[in-house]
């Protein structure tokens, strides 16, 4: 299986292949510019749905769609409030705001507005909060707006709103429309700034460490040369719809492929300049390095793959869609590993480590480091370091079960945030489900006759719909039948709509289960309402629906994916090492660092940060990461330790593997951990807690697990000592 990547990197390592190499690779990055687009040209932000779209909530949405010629699109929430009464004359500012959406000068995308200005006095009051306080207005954009298209659309409103003056009333939109603005608005340029804090974080760290100019530049050459392909790869595969680019995939690719591409350079040259101390040869020292690092480098780079792969078996969109962004920039990132790294160090040679330029010696000289010293450490007592460090990691490990998880993406965003306080004000003033209605869609296989009977079985419903936990109000009730209200009934007389208020606020877990429940009792409420449950289906959709449709995608997905990545890694692990125990030992470690992080990471975010829940997506991403990640310093261990032995006894081989890459792998680890840690400046919580959470595991994997923990529980298990 290796020997054709033996023979690439033989040939990109040779003084030929290395020139022609590297100029393959500028002229891809040039043809990609000049021809290709960029992905972000053509990147789109998931939904919160399956990749099928045949969850509940959208079978009903669907149904609607289909049944209802007038759409409401997708609602945004003007929310106008007063410390004090709001007064007439903010009441004259908000009509002058409502004749405008009326008008034909509103903005294009705008379906629809609250008539605020037609209304009389009495119907105005009604609108207001009981203390007078707030003003919620509604207002329609036309459905399956993008992002930006949404942005520009409720700016125009806040420009319309300024230019009236509504001087000392506070003015916010939120809403879905206005969540997804604010979502867009968030990470204007989020990017560049990623970019740029990621390469100076690398640069900073690669000077400290190895205090040479040239290797801390030289791995973010390559990692930009690897990029412009990637992106533009990506942006191809946009262009002509070969499959979904993912904006948020895009951004955490970049902090991955930095991060792993830095990485891999570290292996190389640390493995090239042991051998630059043996022989003169520049070409023949980078043949010997890239032989023996070629190994660890296609199997850390297989197991990232698989894991990305893995992600294809999931039905939620957001993690489905990040599959093909990263297949692809594995594949590439790997690509690179075997040829441009390679090619680039071999082409410096000695230059590349100024001013600790490495001069063949005469024998090898042995350096007492720290991780000298621990390797004598693990050797002496790999029992007791075994045991305290299991107990450590087993607290931690327990403490992931007590881990509280919110599906409320309003908390995920900054406090001042428009959308965030604009909902925040209408919980302190209207009922909280306000936010995002619960539609309660019956379907019937026949017309409904709409008599007494029916009339009274819809009333009925209604009753029992707010007898029900967690329920606020249902409309309409029904007490003349001349005069249905609009979009209650559809032209084929075969549906009908309901609107349900919740008590709780529509994201909160409260509201998930009291719209769980009732899709559960859905066929006992119709039977006792009047209904046949034969000929007449309940169907829920809404905001709120659609997160119950999130939380049981999730912990599908969870299970399916959790499954089949350690299943495929340990298979890996187990081709690599040619061994039954050692990739079962491997993956149980890795698997103990990721949930002894979690739990760790939540008694912190928990005790220390206050947070009373975090976010459903971070066990899934984190564990496609660090398992993944954490993977390639596992194979660069082992790979070590395997070569030691052929010529050592299997204890000594442990504690020699431990010595001579224990520097690389922390060097490796400490710029893992940065890259991830700079997703913290970002300003969504979602993606501080997953920052925080991967660096500490990557921390917590180089110096504990890989480097005292794994070589403590090799050397206990391993009973013949003569072979690998």
């Amino acid at each position: 299986m290796l020997r054709p990547f033996r023979k690439l990197v033989k040939f990109s390592s040779s003084s030929k292949g290395a020139k022609i190499t590297i100029v393959a690779w500028l002229l891809a990055v040039l043809l990609f510019s000049v021809f290709a687009p960029g992905a972000k040209e053509y990147a789109v932000n998931s939904k919160e749905a399956s990749v099928s779209g045949d969850a509940p909530s959208e079978i009903a949405d669907h149904i609607v769609k289909k049944q209802f010629s007038s759409i409401d699109g997708m609602p945004a929430l003007l929310v106008f409030h007063r410390n004090e009464k709001i007064t007439n004359e903010d009441r004259e500012k908000i009509a002058k705001l409502s004749e405008w959406l009326a008008s034909d000068e509103k903005p294009k995308y705008i379906l629809n507005a609250l008539p605020f200005h037609q209304f009389p006095e009495n119907v105005q009051d009604e609108m207001f909060s009981d203390d007078g306080s707030t003003l919620l207005f509604n207002l329609s954009l036309e459905p399956d707006l993008d992002t930006d298209i949404t942005l520009k659309t409720l700016d125009q409103v806040r420009e319309k709103v300024d230019a009236i003056g509504v001087e000392g009333m506070q003015f916010e939109i939120t809403g879905p429309a206005g969540i997804s603005a604010d979502t867009i608005s968030l990470f204007k340029n989020a990017d560049i700034v990623l970019m740029l804090a990621t390469v100076g974080l690398i640069f900073i760290i690669l000077i400290l460490i190895y205090r040479s100019p040239l290797l801390a530049i030289t791995p973010l050459f390559i990692a930009g040369i690897v990029y412009g392909v990637v992106d533009r790869v990506l942006g191809v595969a946009g262009k002509y719809g070969w499959f979904t680019v993912d904006s948020s995939a895009i951004s955490i690719m970049l902090v991955l492929l930095f991060a792993v591409l830095t990485d891999y350079s570290l292996f190389v040259f640390s493995r090239y300049r042991e051998e630059l101390k043996k022989q003169e040869s520049k070409y023949a020292a980078m043949s010997e390095a890239i032989y023996h690092v070629s190994e660890p480098i296609v199997f850390s780079g297989g197991t990232v793959f698989l894991a990305m792969l893995a992600l294809f078996v999931t039905v939620f969109q957001p993690y489905n869609h990040f599959a093909p962004v990263f297949s692809v920039a594995v594949i590439v990132i790997l690509l690179a590993g075997l040829t441009l790294i390679p090619s680039i160090f071999a082409l410096m040679g000695r230059k590349a480590f100024w001013p600790f330029v490495p001069q063949v010696e005469s024998a090898a000289k042995v350096k007492i480091g720290v991780w000298n010293k621990i390797s004598k450490l693990v050797i002496k007592r790999p029992a007791v370091i075994a045991c305290i460090l299991l107990t450590v990691l087993l607290i931690g490990a327990f403490n992931f079960s007590s881990i509280k998880y919110s599906f409320n993406l309003l908390k995920s965003f900054p406090e001042d945030m428009p959308s965030r306080q604009g909902f925040e004000l209408l919980e302190k003033n209207y009922p909280a489900g306000q936010l995002a209605p619960v539609n309660i869609v019956l379907q019937s296989n026949k017309e409904f006759k709409l008599n007494h009977d029916f009339f009274k079985n819809v009333n009925n419903l209604v009753k029992k719909l707010e007898s029900q936990p967690g329920v606020s109000s249902v409309t309409p009730f029904i007490t003349d039948q001349n005069s249905l209200p609009r979009n209650f009934l559809s032209k084929s007389e075969k549906t009908i709509q309901l609107q349900l208020i919740l008590d709780h606020n529509p994201y909160d877990t409260g509201a998930l289960d009291a719209v769980q429940k009732l899709r559960d009792s859905a066929n006992i409420l119709l039977k006792e309402s009047g209904f046949s449950s034969k000929d007449v289906k309940m169907h829920i959709g809404g905001q709120t629906a659609q997160q119950v449709d999130v939380r049981k995608m999730n912990e599908r997905d969870i299970i399916m994916l959790f499954s089949l990545v350690t299943i495929l890694l340990t298979l890996v692990l187990g081709f690599q090492t040619q061994s039954v125990l050692m990739p079962i030992l491997m993956m149980s470690t890795i698997l103990l660092s990721y949930f002894s992080t979690l739990g760790f990471g939540w008694w912190i975010f928990h005790h220390l940060m206050g947070f009373e829940a975090i976010s459903y997506r971070l066990p899934v991403y984190t564990f496609v990461f660090m398992v993944a990640l954490g993977i390639d310093y596992n194979i660069m261990l082992v790979s070590r330790i395997r070569e030691e032995a052929q010529r050592l006894p299997w204890k000594e081989a442990v504690g020699k593997g431990v010595a001579l890459t224990g520097g690389v792998i922390s060097s490796a680890g400490l710029i893992l951990a940065a890259t991830f840690a700079v997703l913290m400046t970002q300003p969504l919580q979602e993606l501080f807690l997953f920052g925080f959470t991967m660096a500490m595991g990557i921390l917590l994997d180089t110096f504990l697990i890989r480097g005292i923990f794994l070589p403590s529980i090799l050397i206990l298990t391993h009973r013949d000592k003569n072979r690998a």
